[in-house]
């Protein structure tokens, strides 16, 4: 009588392996669903608001660069009104003498302050916002599509972009370091070729806008989440 015992079949049996593709499945379809939420159908963007002590900041500010608050942010909230540009008893203007004594070169704008001057306008800081990290400035932006435009009619695109801003070698610095759609970045025949390249030294040795901005700054950076500028006289 023959006593050996039959040998143990190796793999998988037919249960596990409709598992594993049921797990499978499952992931891929996970995976499918937040790559879409996020490159693709895009949720709008929460708009920055400032305290009423962080917009008195941003209000002083943007006073020292000659431009009226109260009119660029007219629905910021400021808490008590408060007019602190001089008029006469009809509200308008008082005339005064110009002068550039003690006045100040020096531009500092916060990562929050330049996303609640977006937030003035409701729609465009919903689908607009701006990070700025060491010597980086990078741009999210949702582009709603037309509900009759094909495929991704009435959907919203996101795209990113980033953007080096510094000074070295006595000039300001600024490199386009690319944009990407859904995710996937553009080549860079698509950018013009203009990828990784410092636009300053590569135009701004002819006349022109490049010229003129390399001429009029002095110091350029982006350091703990904040633009520092410096305006040459």
């Amino acid at each position: 009588m023959n006593t050996e015992t039959a040998p143990t079949k190796g793999g998988f049996s037919g249960k596990q392996v409709l598992l594993f593709l049921l797990l499978a499945i499952l992931v891929t379809a996970g995976i499918t669903y937040w790559l879409i939420r996020t490159y693709v159908f895009a949720s709008d963007f929460r708009p920055v608001e400032l305290s009423q002590k962080e917009q008195g900041k941003l209000d002083d500010k943007l006073r020292a660069m000659g431009v009226d608050p109260e009119s660029l942010l007219p629905d910021a909230d400021r808490g008590p009104i408060e007019d602190r540009i001089q008029r006469d008893g009809d509200g308008n203007l008082i005339p005064e003498a110009y002068s550039e004594a003690g006045a100040s070169r020096v531009i500092e704008l916060s990562e929050r302050e330049l996303n609640s001057m977006l937030a003035n306008n409701s729609d465009l800081a919903r689908r607009f916002a701006v990070d700025l990290s060491d010597s980086l400035a990078s741009a999210k932006l949702l582009v709603p599509f037309d509900q009759d435009f094909p495929v991704l009619g009435g959907k919203t695109l996101r795209v990113n972009a980033g953007l080096e801003l510094d000074y070295r070698n006595d000039q300001p610095v600024v490199i386009l370091r690319g944009v990407s759609v859904m995710g996937v970045p553009i080549p860079n025949a698509w950018l013009g070729n203009l990828k990784n390249v410092d636009l300053v030294d590569q135009f701004g040795g002819n006349p022109g806008f490049w010229q003129n901005f390399a001429d009029g700054v002095e110091v350029i950076e982006i350091k703990d989440g904040e633009l520092h500028i410096e305006l040459k006289e």
